[in-house]
């Protein structure tokens, strides 16, 4: 363990260079660069509060608040994994002229869409404030559940650029399963109707929607989802396991498939 603790160590300064390098990629050519992780959810929120809104005959002022809430965290999740799913591969070339620890790979992915969701929350905050819905010392508490679907999103990442590398398809395959994964988080839904029915497990399987209650609850001063938050905190340890030991024991064969 401290061997692996020292080579993460020695290797600090280019995980911090593969993080702004993925920043910089995923905004080149763009007029509006990091602006556009502020203008997007905005623009996707307005969107669907008018058509959801509207089909579901919503007048609270709240409802935008508790859209972005849920888009923001879902998309970091899939924007983060996609990434990661696909790290090893686009990163081929410099993994067969040097070595470097491979898992780096991924978890720059999902540092620096972490980086960018972190600054998009700066739009959560200010319709929080337009919305009368005040930030509070009690938003402070979001960190928790965001740090558990940070790790979340690490521990399905590996797994998923482990199977990238052998199994090419799994790019397709997981859009679907994200597309999934969105309609089960109550992004632009109220889920009471549904947790009331026989169906609930739909909801409380999804790890991801677990994490989004408990954000919600803290945005709009509700009771804190122990149960919720307790099944997120497992999922996410369970999946940082298995996506390590997993890629552990294949990393050495990538470069046959890359």
């Amino acid at each position: 363990m401290k061997k692996r603790i020292d080579t993460f160590w020695r290797y600090r300064n280019l995980l911090f260079e593969l993080v702004k390098k993925g920043i910089k990629l995923k905004y080149r050519r763009s007029y509006l660069g990091i602006i556009w992780s502020l203008l997007e959810p905005v623009m996707t929120t307005i969107v669907l509060t008018i058509v959801f809104g509207t089909l579901y005959g919503n007048k609270d002022h709240t409802f935008p608040l508790y859209i972005l809430s849920g888009r923001l965290l879902y998309s970091y999740f899939a924007q983060g994994t996609k990434v990661s799913l696909k790290s090893i591969r686009q990163n081929s070339a410099m993994i067969k002229k040097v070595y470097v620890p491979k898992y780096l790979y991924p978890l720059s992915s999902v540092f620096y869409n972490f980086i960018i969701f972190l600054i998009s929350l700066i739009v959560l905050v200010l319709l929080g404030i337009f919305t009368g819905n005040y930030p509070t010392l009690h938003w402070l508490l979001i960190a928790f559940p965001l740090l558990v679907l940070l790790i979340m999103t690490f521990g399905v990442g590996m797994i998923l650029a482990t199977i990238g590398v052998f199994f090419r398809d799994m790019e397709y395959l997981w859009e679907v399963a994200l597309m999934i994964v969105m309609y089960t988080c109550a992004i632009f839904y109220y889920p009471e109707r549904l947790l009331k029915s026989g169906y609930s497990w739909v909801l409380t399987v999804n790890p991801v929607y677990n994490v989004i209650i408990n954000v919600r609850n803290i945005i709009f001063h509700e009771a804190f989802n122990w149960g919720c938050m307790t099944y997120a905190c497992v999922f996410a340890l369970v999946s940082v396991v298995v996506g390590v030991i997993v890629f552990h024991k294949n990393q050495d064969k990538f470069i046959l498939y890359i």
